[in-house]
């Protein structure tokens, strides 16, 4: 399997995720397919169906989260180097030349991406864009609207 890169914050996410559905969200769903039986006829019974489709859900997320926190790449930001590039897990302040709008964004990855918290997947457009350049340089951005260009104001790697 390939690896993916996370950072440290979002593999804890991930770890806290995975604890939450093997401690709690799983013994929950076995007491509810369990009283859905006491119920009697299971053929025609829509709660031990919704129960079942809820456990699958559960243990499909399960091994999911497994063989991602199994193949992470974990990168703590904190600890690359300080050499003013734009790599995975950095955090970058732009300016969109247009408009003149500042904006902040940290390069994560896929499964820590939230554009409400300024964070952007590293296989995104912007990010794309951003990789390996430099405070000072101007990227142009496609995007749905057109071709925006922005100006990387600081790189850090918080």
């Amino acid at each position: 399997m390939m690896s993916v890169p996370l950072t440290k914050y979002g593999a804890e996410l991930l770890k806290e995720e995975l604890q939450r559905l093997k401690t709690k969200e799983r013994q929950a769903v076995i007491s509810a397919i369990a009283e859905a039986r006491a119920h009697g006829d299971l053929s025609e019974n829509a709660d031990y169906d919704a129960a079942k489709e809820r456990q699958a859900f559960i243990e499909g997320r399960i091994a999911d989260l497994e063989g991602k926190l199994g193949a992470a790449l974990i990168i703590d930001p904190a600890t690359l180097a300080d050499d003013g590039r734009v790599v995975f897990a950095s955090t970058v302040d732009l300016e969109n030349l247009d408009s003149g709008e500042k904006v902040t964004y940290q390069i994560v990855g896929l499964d820590e991406a939230d554009i409400k918290e300024a964070k952007v997947s590293v296989t995104s457009p912007i990010a794309r864009a951003l990789i390996g350049k430099s405070a000072g340089d101007v990227v142009a951005v496609e995007a749905p609207s057109g071709v925006r260009e922005y100006e990387i104001l600081q790189v850090r790697y918080v």
